[in-house]
């Protein structure tokens, strides 16, 4: 239960990155992962128990903005390039 905010941060977080600049995408990307990923970890409660879980929720958060970019990109009509 506790892994469904770093999952939605992640979801959250792939969807905006598609109105972003395409240079800007995986540097601003990247930071907001680390960010988010801190923010699970202590939102959570799990830094009382240990900082290494910022080794599970960075890059949970980093997959998930990954494909929730990748489902946004999928899904609408407006990305899609014409044929």
């Amino acid at each position: 239960m506790q892994e469904l905010f770093p999952l939605a941060c992640g979801l959250l977080l792939g969807i905006t990155l598609g109105f972003v600049r395409p240079t800007l995408r995986l540097p601003l990307g990247a930071l907001l992962a680390v960010a988010l990923g801190t923010l699970a970890t202590v939102v959570t409660g799990e830094f009382k128990v240990s900082w290494g879980y910022l080794l599970f929720d960075i890059p949970l958060v980093a997959v998930a903005a990954f494909l929730g970019f990748l489902s946004a990109r999928h899904l609408s009509p407006s990305w899609r390039s014409p044929r």
